[in-house]
């Protein structure tokens, strides 16, 4: 089991990092080479850089993944494609992505983008609370228990 990380603008990369290092689990952080940085590797941690492409994380990290491992992402799109190759997709909002809910989501982001199109504006994504960070890890360790 692996956990691959949609990694441009993950606000829990340091959480996922430190949670798969308790349990000796690799990470590979997915992301545009537009976010190229020198920080120095750390063990067990992998960082993949692809073009800046809108969804060249996504196809890479599917191209990577393989069933029963982990990926965390808020693309509703990637979630869907995960999961249907058989992947555990997390949000860092502390829900997993199922096939009981894929569905709707994709459907609530289709009506807000055309909204959007047509002129209306549309509510942004909630800040990025402690109690989201506490709910995401509590998420992560009970997946990777639940699948190891």
């Amino acid at each position: 089991m692996k956990i691959y990380v949609d990694a441009d603008a993950s606000p829990v990369k340091d959480i996922v990092i430190s949670v798969a290092h308790d349990f000796g689990l690799q990470v590979v952080l997915v992301k545009s080479i537009s976010h190229y940085s020198h920080d120095e590797a750390m063990d067990g941690v992998e960082t993949v850089y692809v073009d800046t492409g809108a969804d060249a994380a996504d196809y890479r990290i599917m191209k990577l993944a393989d069933r029963l491992d982990i990926i965390i992402t808020q693309d509703y799109g990637l979630a869907s494609l995960g999961l249907g190759k058989g992947c555990l997709v997390l949000h860092h909002k502390g829900f997993a992505y199922t096939n009981e809910n894929i569905d709707q989501l994709l459907q609530t982001r289709h009506l807000s983008a055309k909204a959007r199109r047509s002129g209306h504006k549309t509510k942004g994504p909630k800040p990025f609370t402690d109690e989201d960070r506490k709910k995401f890890q509590n998420l992560l360790r009970r997946t990777i228990q639940a699948n190891i």
